[in-house]
């Protein structure tokens, strides 16, 4: 080990649906974008790592995706590492850069995510997130599972005497349908209401209106979050991550570097985690990624500032804030509702507005919660500024494995 790694540079474009570009030119963007903020050139950068989930299912470009895509950019001939983790693979490629850094490896290096999630045919966009499950165990459980929730909407709109809101074609991805599921074993065990649901959607989307990258710019109550469209029950669409496209890149480099080049806006790495599920038993991924992230930074929740989890449903950062020790298990939702995540509150989550409203490409979105903490701690977050923010940490999980996520990367940031 050769001593702290930090981030020097970051960049972002405005997640949102862009048909008429491609991963090449997303991923240019950022790149560019991450190269400037530091004040670097290409030539500076000794190893990239990037990061993409869906390109070869989209485009069939498989195996060598970030020499393409890098290369048509201008960065080629050093060594470039590709990373596929489903939802985890940013923040994976932050981790294995952070990793060869720290080793002594490389210097300074680069980890970019670029996807494009958006496609007029929706169906097909949602067959991709199959892959991010165990696609022979999950496919006929979730087909059943649709075929049962359709026919409870049906009765349900029956009762009532109301008609019946269809899905777009292509309905929904599995991932809320396993998620729903999760969700009311966690209402029937402590009693989570739909209405504490509501109330982080609504503080996502509230939050998003003061970042202009968002993918969603527009306010919501509790009670607009509530009427929504229900996508799989008690998820209703504004619970839910959204479909769209983006791209984020992080510079990462050695304290030689940043000492021989004098940056003043570093971020220090305290801690990078990368852990597994498992097929059996309790989902503890979170438990057990934040504890060593915890150990490793020689800090504990209470001396977090301010957080990024990834909440592809709003029951995700309800259960994330609960594993990761900032309430008891089983208190997240009303945790949630007394205020105490919100902008001001006592652990401030997801200022972004996270990935329900920020939105979630895939390849893209644990970098995004890089370049959202870096802000922080820098305190160039604007209008979601939290005051006086030092030591940051992002959580960001990827596919499902048994009863939990598959993958799951903790970064624990500190100003310098």
């Amino acid at each position: 080990m050769t001593g702290d790694v930090y981030i020097i540079g970051t960049g972002m474009i405005k997640f949102g649906k862009y048909l008429e570009k491609g991963i090449k030119e997303l991923t240019g963007e950022a790149l560019r974008l991450a190269l400037a903020d530091c004040g670097l050139g290409m030539r500076d950068i000794e190893a990239a790592w990037f990061s993409n989930s869906g390109w070869g299912y989209h485009s069939f470009q498989h195996s060598i995706r970030g020499q393409v895509a890098l290369s048509a950019n201008g960065l080629e001939g050093l060594p470039i590492v590709n990373v596929e983790n489903a939802c985890a693979s940013a923040s994976t490629a932050v981790h294995c850069a952070w990793g060869m850094v720290e080793a002594g490896a490389y210097d300074c290096v680069l980890a970019i995510g670029a996807e494009k999630m958006y496609d007029n045919d929706r169906a097909k966009t949602m067959m991709m997130f199959l892959s991010g499950t165990d696609v022979e165990v999950v496919s006929s459980f979730i087909g059943k599972l649709q075929e049962e929730e359709r026919i409870r909407k049906e009765k349900e709109a029956r009762e009532k005497g109301i008609g019946l809101h269809a899905e777009k074609p292509g309905g929904h991805s599995a991932f809320m349908d396993l998620y729903a599921i999760g969700t009311r074993r966690h209402m029937d065990l402590y009693g989570t209401t739909q209405r504490q649901l509501a109330v982080i959607a609504a503080k996502a989307h509230n939050n998003s209106i003061h970042n202009p990258l968002a993918q969603y710019t527009f306010p919501m109550t509790v009670e607009e979050v509530l009427a929504d469209r229900e996508v799989a029950y008690p998820l209703t669409r504004s619970m839910c991550a959204p479909v769209g496209d983006g791209a984020a890149a992080a510079v990462l480099c050695s304290e030689r570097f940043l000492r021989e080049k004098g940056f003043r806006r570093a971020v220090r790495i305290r801690a990078s985690v990368l852990r597994s599920g498992k097929r059996e038993g309790e989902n503890d991924i979170c438990a057990r990624a934040s504890g060593a992230a915890y150990e490793m930074a020689g800090v504990g929740p209470s001396d977090i500032d301010v957080v990024e989890v990834h909440d592809a449903t709003a029951f995700g950062e309800l259960y994330q804030t609960e594993q990761m020790g900032f309430c008891p298990i089983g208190e997240g939702g009303p945790f949630a509702e007394s205020g105490a995540t919100a902008i001001g509150g006592e652990i401030p989550v997801n200022p972004s507005g996270g990935l329900i409203a920020r939105g979630h490409p895939v390849g893209a979105s644990g970098l995004a919660q890089v370049y959202e903490l870096a802000a922080q701690l820098r305190g160039e977050a604007g209008n979601r500024q939290i005051p006086k923010a030092r030591i940051a940490l992002a959580e960001n999980g990827g596919g499902f494995l048994g009863q939990g996520e598959a993958a799951m990367a903790i970064h624990i940031l500190e100003k310098v």
